[in-house]
């Protein structure tokens, strides 16, 4: 199949290098990209997207992928499917797939770039059945499972929904590291007894190293990343005047580190900014004494 796909970031590439290993012929556009992936067409504007069959976004926002749909695709053949798999959120979908021209569905994805990497990254489809059914193979070529969440703009939902999860269990872990160490439990210890424990959810596992060293742990889900789908999720439970104060909780501290510079350091550390909100202020100078160690 021709398929058209806009964002080479961190999640795009590794996502058109599965679709063009599964055979389909993949025309890529990225304004900020000079090269494409091997086996890739690298196209200089959008509009050449417009001449495939299916378009799929991996893109940051709700105003770049309204833009590369509205500016960008409006001469599409009709039956065009375009899948949005970048978090936008449910408004903006469900905007965008009220256009005449063009068919567009929600199907954001939950993992790491390094699951990404090897196609075990999970995908929440908004979607008719008909629709489901259509984009699903080529979906599979990126994705481990793909689960038909309901009508269009379901998927970005059930996303905002996981990642809210997801920040308030980040959270939770740094702020049990926290408890241990004050407990003087080494806190390495504490993690293998943590992700044993009940408590232990793959999540858990697999961020081990993400919080223990983080200095030598590569950034699989930015600090600013999670903030922006977890600002996305509260501003749906607005919508739906829904009272979420662990997510509340979780947004502040993500706003912390973020002002603390820790912007694109993984989500991991919002240990670090606890541990800076946690640390006596200095009588002599005003200042927060520096903690040096591997959690530091």
């Amino acid at each position: 199949m021709l398929i058209g796909f806009a964002g080479l970031g961190r999640m795009g590439r590794p996502m058109v290098e599965h679709l063009a290993a599964a055979g389909h012929t993949v025309l890529a556009y990225d304004p900020i990209v000079a090269q494409s992936p091997q086996s890739v067409t690298l196209v200089d504007t959008p509009a050449a997207l417009a001449a495939t069959e299916m378009s799929i976004s991996m893109l940051p926002d709700g105003a770049a992928t309204r833009a590369l749909i509205v500016d960008g695709l409006p001469a599409v053949a009709p039956g065009h499917l375009h899948i949005v798999m970048g978090t936008v959120g449910p408004v903006v979908v469900r905007e965008l797939a009220a256009q005449s021209w063009v068919e567009v569905i929600d199907a954001p994805v939950s993992g790491s770039v390094s699951m990404a990497e090897i196609a075990s990254i999970t995908t929440m489809v908004g979607a008719t059945t008909a629709q489901f059914e259509r984009a699903r193979p080529v979906l599979a070529a990126m994705t481990a499972a793909q689960f038909h969440a309901g009508p269009v703009g379901s998927g970005s939902t059930a996303k905002l929904a996981v990642n809210a999860v997801l920040a308030e269990l980040s959270q939770a872990v740094a702020e049990g590291i926290l408890l241990a160490e004050a407990g003087q439990l080494d806190p390495a210890t504490f993690y293998d007894i943590l992700a044993s424990s009940a408590a232990g959810a793959p999540y858990v596992g697999y961020k081990q190293q993400a919080y223990l060293a983080p200095e030598t742990t590569p950034v699989a889900a930015p600090v600013s990343l999670i903030r922006k789908d977890l600002g996305l999720a509260l501003e749906l439970a607005q919508r739906q005047q829904l009272n979420l104060p662990g997510a509340r909780a979780a947004l502040a501290v993500l706003d912390d580190a973020i002002a603390a510079g820790l912007a694109q350091a993984d989500m991991a550390q919002v240990l670090t900014a606890l541990r800076r909100s946690n640390q006596p202020m200095s009588r002599e100078t005003g200042s927060t004494p520096q903690q040096t160690g591997a959690l530091s």
